[in-house]
């Protein structure tokens, strides 16, 4: 992960100096912000890979710097925030943040949940050949097939295109109103029951034990996430 730039934009100094040494020690190259407008400015001139992003910044709220960031680039962004309200995380991932993590945090989670994002930058989104892998199963977008070693897992179109969705952004989490809207339009996106009995119904065909999902997880009140493969 050394060849790795995360963005740490936080204007609590302890919380910088103690990313900063545990990032480090993990091999990651380190730059700092403790502004909006500073992180805006270091993302166009540093290119980070990854952006650990505060909400509660002195000159411009996380989300805003978030929207900006959105209309030029893709780069990762995990939210690293005291706000705990489920209408905060949920507004973040709207906006496109990857990932959500609450204030005291433990640094072996961050440092899980940043492997997971950027595990799939340094291997590639998908195969050369297309398809994508997810933990065991090896999905084929174009055939319109998922299998296991041998074992081809018949879905429903509907299934498949969820777990296509959810494959493709392995690692990050998608919120309730967007895997509802890119599989169901926005006429749907209240439809959150309709939505939990098809991942469902989708655990059931392709995870080992569905009763303790491994593949597709939970992000209580939020929405999913796809398990990024070790």
């Amino acid at each position: 992960m050394s060849n790795f730039t995360i963005l740490v934009v936080d204007d609590e100094a302890q919380i910088q100096r103690f990313l900063r040494h545990a990032l480090e020690a993990a091999g990651y190259r380190v730059v700092l912000a403790d502004r909006g407008a500073t992180a805006l400015r270091q993302i166009t001139q540093e290119k980070p890979d990854l952006v650990v992003l505060d909400l509660g910044l002195p000159d411009l709220d996380g989300k805003a710097v978030l929207g900006q960031l959105r209309q030029t680039s893709e780069v990762p962004v995990i939210i690293l925030s005291a706000r705990d309200e489920e209408e905060e995380k949920i507004a973040a991932l709207d906006l496109g943040a990857n990932d959500y993590v609450e204030k005291p945090f433990g640094i072996g989670e961050l440092l899980a949940r940043i492997r997971a994002i950027l595990r799939p930058r340094r291997a590639g989104a998908g195969s050369d050949d297309g398809t994508l892998r997810l933990g065991s199963l090896v999905i084929d977008p174009g055939a319109h097939r998922v299998a296991r070693g041998s074992e081809a897992i018949k879905l429903t179109p509907t299934e498949f295109d969820l777990l296509v969705l959810l494959a493709t952004h392995a690692g990050r989490v998608l919120t309730h109103r967007q895997i509802l809207t890119r599989i169901w339009g926005p006429a749907h996106v209240e439809d959150v029951a309709y939505l939990r009995v098809f991942i469902g119904q989708l655990r059931q065909k392709i995870e080992e034990n569905p009763a303790e999902p491994a593949l597709i997880l939970t992000e209580p009140g939020v929405g999913y996430r796809a398990q990024s493969s070790a």
